[in-house]
């Protein structure tokens, strides 16, 4: 046979998948890197506030466990502990981790600026909103009213603990559009702040939006990256970009309030019968 045919989606968007910390609330997603320290100080092993962000993004256990597998943390431990982490250590980390991140979690609930007005742009252009997080059920407990309390409120929030894996496997977005009752997954758009956000949309076959300044691979509250002069701003920026693009985003903005810019250029391409 001379021609192979191919089924092409050509429709419009149908549903944006929003991360939680670092891309609609709690700016520079300072909440989980306060507590990984927490805990890994007061097992005598402490941690710098960039080791703990350098998994952000996965269940929070799965992330304590690739800490616990770096070189440098796993010999401390054993200089400490006299032996590697161990499973058993893995969990009485995450163990202790639990309350510690739901007793914060208030405290780092504001809406990242300018997620209210992105949440209307899409509403505006028919599109469900889901959600995909790090955090447990029990977190998203607390995390998910105080969103709402400041009027935001997805229609679907899928939890790390609700799923057989949590990122970079895409069952946390293949959830959200079983709820959302949305498909193809091409209709989809995820967005994030982290290379794990990114892999998740991708592995899902969905088109990935990253966020650079109010996320964790800049990592600064709001007011220091104000305070930083020019060029240590754009160095800064150009590094985080730089993680976002190299795991496969298809487009890198500096916070939610810049996402609806890029749906329209999103839309030209499933319309020219592009795929992710």
């Amino acid at each position: 046979m001379d021609f192979v045919f191919r089924r092409t989606y050509r429709g419009r968007l149908r549903a944006v998948i929003l991360d939680w910390a670092g891309t609609t609330v709690d700016w520079g997603c300072m909440a989980p890197v306060e507590v990984f320290v927490r805990v890994f100080e007061e097992k005598g092993v402490p941690i710098a506030a960039d080791q703990a962000r350098k998994f952000m993004g996965m269940h929070k256990r799965d992330h304590i466990a690739a800490l616990c597998r770096l070189e440098d943390v796993s010999r401390r431990w054993q200089a400490v502990h006299g032996r590697r982490p161990t499973d058993e250590d893995i969990d009485a980390l995450f163990a202790a981790f639990r309350p510690h991140q739901v007793e914060v979690l208030a405290l780092h609930a504001e809406l990242v600026p300018g997620t209210l007005d992105a949440v209307r742009a899409f509403r505006s252009r028919r599109l469900k909103i889901g959600s995909t997080t790090g955090y447990t059920r029990e977190m998203m407990a607390v995390l998910a009213p105080e969103a709402r309390r400041r009027g935001y409120e997805p229609d679907c929030i899928v939890c790390a603990d609700e799923v057989p894996a949590g990122r970079p496997a895409p069952w946390m977005c293949f959830q959200n559009a079983m709820t959302l009752q949305v498909y193809p997954m091409e209709s989809c758009v995820k967005v994030g702040d982290t290379p794990q956000d990114i892999l998740e949309g991708l592995n899902a076959g969905m088109w990935t939006v990253g966020v650079l300044m109010s996320g964790n691979e800049v990592g600064l509250p709001e007011q220091e990256i104000h305070m930083l002069d020019p060029a240590t701003r754009r160095a800064v920026r150009e590094r985080g970009r730089e993680q976002l693009y190299h795991a496969g985003a298809h487009f890198v903005v500096d916070t939610i309030a810049d996402v609806p810019d890029v749906l329209d250029d999103i839309s030209a391409r499933l319309i020219a019968g592009e795929k992710p």
